[in-house]
C-alpha cells in the first residue's frame, strides 16, 4: 500500500496490514483450509463473511502484499495465493491461536488443529510453511520422512468432528500421538 503508517511502531504497522478480524480469518482460510478462490472463501467461511467485505478484505491483502491474484481470463475463477510475507505469519498466526484456545471458549472439532499445532511447535510450524511455500510459490520442499504437515493437521480435525459427532472427548496429547509422523 502507498499510504504512510500512522506510526514507525513496529505492531501498528503489522495491525495496519491485517488487523481487523474479517482479513486475519481470510488469511486464516487461505493458509490453513487451502481456500484459494473467492466462492470457496465465502461460501466455507465458518463466520459466515459477506461478499463486499470478503471482496474488500481480498483487494486489502493484494495490495500490502501478503497475497498475490492470478489474472484469471474470461469465465475463470480468479486464484489467490499467499506470499512469503503472508506464510512468514504462521508463527504469528500459531500464537493468536494459542491465546484463543486459554482464553476464549472454542469448539473441540476447531481447536484441533490449533492445539496440533501449539503442541508441534516450530518443527511443525517450519514443515506447514515448507508445504505453503510448496503449493502458493512453486519453491519445492525439503523431503523428510515426517508426515506432511498438512495431513497431520487434516486428520487431527477430522479425528475431533468424528469425536464430537460421537461424543468423545480426547486430549491434544491422545489426539496428537494420532496424528504423529
Amino acid at each position: 500500500m502507498s499510504e504512510e503508517p500512522r506510526s514507525g511502531c513496529a505492531i501498528n504497522a503489522a495491525v495496519e496490514a491485517f488487523g481487523d478480524r474479517w482479513t486475519l480469518l481470510v488469511l486464516r482460510d487461505v493458509m490453513f483450509g487451502n481456500r484459494r478462490h473467492f466462492r470457496e472463501l465465502q461460501t466455507l467461511s465458518d463466520e459466515g463473511i459477506a461478499s463486499n467485505i470478503l471482496s474488500s478484505r481480498l483487494k486489502r491483502l493484494v495490495a500490502t502484499g501478503l497475497l498475490t491474484r492470478d489474472d484469471a481470463g474470461p469465465g475463470q475463477r480468479a486464484t489467490y495465493s499467499l506470499t512469503e510475507d503472508a506464510i512468514d505469519l504462521v508463527p504469528a498466526l500459531v500464537a493468536l491461536g494459542s491465546w484463543g484456545l486459554r482464553h476464549r471458549p472454542t469448539s473441540p472439532e476447531l481447536r484441533a488443529r490449533a492445539e496440533l499445532l501449539e503442541a508441534g511447535g516450530p518443527l511443525l510450524w517450519r514443515d506447514f510453511m515448507d508445504e505453503l511455500r510448496e503449493t502458493h510459490l512453486g519453491i519445492p520442499r525439503p523431503r523428510t520422512r515426517r508426515r506432511p504437515a498438512s495431513e497431520r493437521l487434516e486428520a487431527a480435525y477430522t479425528e475431533a468432528v468424528a469425536e464430537a459427532a460421537g461424543g468423545g472427548d480426547r486430549s491434544v496429547s491422545e489426539r496428537s500421538a494420532v496424528t504423529r509422523a
